[in-house]
C-alpha cells in the first residue's frame, strides 16, 4: 500500500519494521465533550485505513490514547483547562466528564462502523511512563525546569519542524491556535513536558513526581502510550491535518531524543471538514454531533459515504445539501444491492463463508463456468483494493464497486464480492439491503383488500394495453392517498 507521507511530503509504499507485521498509532479524544462530526471525519478514514491494510494481509495492531488530562491553552499553564471547564459545565468530577464522553464517543464510532481499536490508552493510567521518559530527557539535556514547569529544550535538535511549510508565525509559540506566549522557555519552540504548582486552585488530578506535584503536558501522552504498547519503532502514526504542528512534530522530537533513533518513518493526515463559516470547532460553543444528524432523519452511514466520497487530503466542506446529495447517492446503491438480493427470489445473505458452502454443494453451474464468474468478480475486487492502496482513493473504489454491481455475474458471486469491498469501506450495504426488503415486504403486506383489488385491475389493465383506465385506477388511489411504483418486482403502492 502506498500513502502520502506527511513527514517526506511524497507518496510511499508502506515498509513495516517487522515484515507482516505492522505498529498503527491514532491520536485520540479529549474527552470533555462529546466528538463533533469534524473530528469524526479523521476516525472514519484512519478506519478505512486500518481495514484497507489488513485487507492487504498485514497483521495491524492498532493503539489509541484517551485524552481524559485536560488540554490547556498555553504553555504556561493559563487559559482553558478542558476536562475541569467541562466538569463545571456539567457539575461533575473530572474522571465522570472523562467516562461519560469516552462512553459517547465509542458509541458515535458503532454508529458509524468504526473499528474499535486493538489497545485503547487512558492517559491517567501511564503517569509512571510520563515520569520516567521525562526523566530520561532531562538527564540527557533535552528537558529543563523553569518557572514550576518542565520544558522540552528544542534548540538540542539538529531539525525541530520536520513536516515542512511551516511559518514564523506558527513558530511563535509551538502549541495550538489561540495560545499564549509563556516568559519560561528559553525558546520560542519549547514546550511542556510536565506542569508542577498549578495555577488551577481545584485542579483534581495531580501526581507526585520528582518536580513536585503536578500534571502532564499534552504531548508527551501519545509518545509515552505508543512506546508502552507498540515499542521503541512505531509504522504508521495518524491523526488530524491540526495535529501535524505542534503536537506531532512534538512527539517526533521528545521520542526520538529519548529513544536516540528515527521513531516513525510514516505519518497520515486527514484534512478539514469545514463549514461556510470554517473549520468546525467545539471551542465556537455550536457543532454537529452524529446524534443531531440522527435526530434530523440521516442515518450515520450517510454521513460516512459524505466523507468517502471525498479524498482524505482535501478539505471537506459540509452543508445540508451536500448531505442530502450522499443521502440520495447511497440510497440508490442501497437499492442496487437489495436489487442483487432479490434476483431469483429473496432470501437472507449469509455471508461469505455459508455462500461458498451453498455454491460447492449446490453444483449448479460448470466447474468451469464457476471458475469464470469467481475470477471475475476477484478481478474486479482487485481493481478496488488498488484504489484504496493509492493513497487511499475511496471515491474510485466505490466507482469500482458499482462497475460490480453493474456486471454480468452470478447473484452469489457478486454478494460475495461486495461483502468483501464493504468489509473495508464499511458502509453496511448488505444489512441495510435487507432492512429495505423487509420494509418493502411490510408495507405490501399491509395493504387493504379495496386497495389490493385496485392494484390488481391496474396490472390487468396495463397488461391488456388499456392505458388510460390504468391511468384512471392510478388517479383513483392517490384520491385514497396511495402511491403507485413500477418496479423490477412489478406494480407496488405505497401511503403518502
Amino acid at each position: 500500500m502506498q500513502i502520502f507521507n506527511s513527514l517526506t511530503r511524497k507518496k510511499e509504499k508502506i515498509i513495516p519494521h517487522t515484515p507482516g507485521k505492522l505498529s498503527m498509532y491514532t491520536c485520540g479524544p479529549t474527552v470533555y465533550h462529546y466528538a463533533h462530526i469534524g473530528n469524526l471525519r479523521t476516525y472514519i478514514m484512519e478506519d478505512v485505513l486500518e481495514k484497507t491494510l489488513r485487507a492487504e494481509g498485514l497483521d495491524v495492531t492498532r493503539v489509541m490514547n484517551i485524552t481524559d488530562v485536560g488540554h490547556l491553552t498555553s504553555d504556561g499553564d493559563t487559559g482553558d483547562d478542558k476536562m475541569l471547564k467541562g466538569a463545571k459545565r456539567e457539575h461533575k468530577t473530572v474522571m465522570e466528564i472523562a467516562k461519560f464522553y469516552t462512553d459517547a464517543f465509542f458509541v458515535d464510532c458503532v454508529k458509524l462502523n468504526i473499528k474499535r481499536p486493538d489497545i485503547i490508552q487512558p492517559a491517567t493510567k501511564c503517569i509512571d511512563e510520563f515520569i520516567k521518559v521525562i526523566s530520561a530527557l532531562m538527564d540527557k539535556g533535552y528537558a529543563y525546569e523553569a518557572g514550576g514547569n518542565i520544558y522540552f529544550d528544542t534548540s538540542k535538535l539538529k531539525k525541530y519542524y520536520v513536516f515542512g511549510d511551516v511559518t514564523e508565525e506558527d513558530l511563535e509559540v509551538g502549541v495550538r491556535e489561540g495560545v499564549e506566549a509563556d516568559d519560561n522557555k528559553r525558546n520560542k519552540a519549547d514546550f511542556v513536558l510536565w506542569f508542577t504548582k498549578s495555577k488551577f486552585d481545584d485542579q483534581e488530578l495531580k501526581w507526585d513526581s520528582p518536580w513536585g506535584i503536578g500534571y502532564p503536558g499534552w504531548h508527551i501522552e501519545c509518545s509515552c502510550i505508543s512506546m508502552k504498547n507498540l515499542g521503541e519503532y512505531l509504522d504508521l502514526h495518524c491523526g488530524g491535518i491540526d495535529n501535524q504542528f505542534p503536537h506531532h512534530t512534538n512527539e517526533i522530537a521528545q521520542s526520538e531524543a529519548y529513544l536516540g533513533h528515527e521513531w516513525c518513518p510514516y505519518w497520515f493526515h486527514v484534512h478539514h471538514l469545514n463549514t461556510s463559516g470554517g473549520k468546525m470547532s467545539k471551542s465556537k460553543g455550536e457543532f454537529l454531533t452524529v446524534s443531531l444528524l440522527e435526530e434530523k432523519g440521516y442515518d450515520p452511514m450517510v454521513y460516512r459515504f459524505f466523507c468517502l466520497q471525498s479524498h482524505y487530503r482535501k478539505t471537506l466542506t459540509f452543508d445540508w445539501e451536500n448531505l442530502n446529495n450522499a443521502k440520495g447517492a447511497y440510497e440508490k446503491l442501497v437499492a442496487r444491492v437489495a436489487a442483487v438480493l432479490k434476483q431469483d427470489g429473496y432470501t437472507p445473505y449469509k455471508g461469505e463463508d455459508a455462500t461458498v458452502k451453498m455454491l460447492e454443494e449446490a453444483k449448479s453451474e460448470t466447474d468451469k463456468t464457476g471458475q469464470q464468474t469467481f475470477i471475475k468478480a476477484d478481478v474486479i475486487y482487485d481493481e478496488f483494493l488498488d484504489c484504496l492502496s493509492d493513497d487511499l482513493n475511496t471515491a474510485q473504489a466505490i466507482t469500482v464497486m458499482y462497475d460490480l454491481l453493474k456486471a454480468d455475474i452470478p447473484k452469489y458471486y457478486k454478494l460475495m464480492a461486495i461483502e468483501k469491498m464493504d468489509k473495508v469501506l464499511g458502509l453496511r450495504l448488505i444489512e441495510r439491503a435487507e432492512q429495505l426488503i423487509k420494509k418493502e415486504q411490510d408495507d405490501q403486506s399491509d395493504i387493504p383488500a379495496d386497495i389490493a383489488e385496485l392494484v390488481a385491475e391496474r396490472r390487468e389493465a396495463r397488461k391488456a394495453k388499456d392505458f388510460a383506465k390504468a391511468d384512471e385506477i392510478r388517479d383513483k388511489l392517490a384520491e385514497l392517498g396511495w402511491e403507485v411504483k413500477e418496479t423490477r418486482e412489478g406494480t407496488k403502492v405505497y401511503r403518502k
